[in-house]
């Protein structure tokens, strides 16, 4: 669960790039500093953040890449803020890019394993406008409230149509899931699937409407089964947005 914005500083500036990472326990200021490669698969740069005391401290590393199918260039991190070490993306948009922007937005790597579905109960409203949906999902472990935003980042079909956003405690707009629209071949209704990532693992789990709710802008969410009806590469999680 983890969001942020990372800017290209002047080439002149000591840190190369300067940004920040939230999450739901914490927002941090960052920056990224170039360091010396031993190997082609050294970093490219020192994590640095400023600690409660004062005083500067390497939180991580980071790689300048290319992604395998679009070839955009983005930056990968590994990060450990003292809770376990965890892996974001700073990728651009589409706009970023054609504007030769130093802009970046920072979104959870979620891994391709899934938890299972276990006891769920959750429901996802339709908003009025804006093409969004807002909602919650819970179990006995955790209550997650969230909500569904246009995927600005879609450029091929394969890519989620919405990002799944919950807030920090600053109110920061944190990445934790993507959701597709898709159709039951065997019904013929609409129904979206959505991928989270809970306090306890990546989750699957499908909003779909029930005959009282057809037609309504009310969803309920259920436990994922695999019927073969999931939207082509949702399961690849987060990275296809970049």
């Amino acid at each position: 669960m983890f969001a942020g914005t990372l800017t290209r500083n002047v080439e002149t500036a000591a840190a190369q790039y300067t940004g920040m990472i939230h999450s739901t326990r914490f927002d941090i200021a960052i920056q990224l500093e170039a360091r010396a490669k031993m190997s082609e698969r050294s970093p490219d740069f020192d994590v640095t953040a400023v600690n409660k005391s004062g005083r500067k401290v390497r939180i991580g590393t980071a790689w300048n890449e290319t992604g395998n199918t679009s070839g955009n260039p983005y930056i990968s991190m590994q990060i450990d803020v003292g809770l376990g070490p965890f892996r974001v993306n700073a990728v651009q948009t589409k706009e970023a890019r054609a504007a030769q922007s130093g802009a970046f937005e920072i979104i959870p790597l979620v891994s391709n394993g899934l938890m299972k579905s276990g006891s769920i109960s959750g429901e996802l409203t339709a908003m009025d406008a804006d093409n969004a949906f807002t909602g919650y999902i819970a179990n006995m472990m955790f209550d997650l409230e969230f909500m569904l935003i246009e995927n600005s980042y879609k450029s091929e079909k394969t890519h989620p149509d919405y990002r799944i956003e919950v807030s920090s405690p600053r109110g920061t707009p944190i990445r934790v899931g993507s959701a597709w629209m898709a159709k039951s071949s065997r019904t013929g209704n609409d129904y979206l699937s959505l991928l989270i990532n809970t306090p306890d693992g990546d989750l699957r789990v499908n909003a779909v409407q029930n005959e009282e709710q057809r037609g309504g802008q009310t969803f309920s969410i259920i436990p994922f089964i695999d019927s073969g009806e999931q939207p082509q590469d949702a399961g690849a999680g987060l990275s296809l947005v970049a």
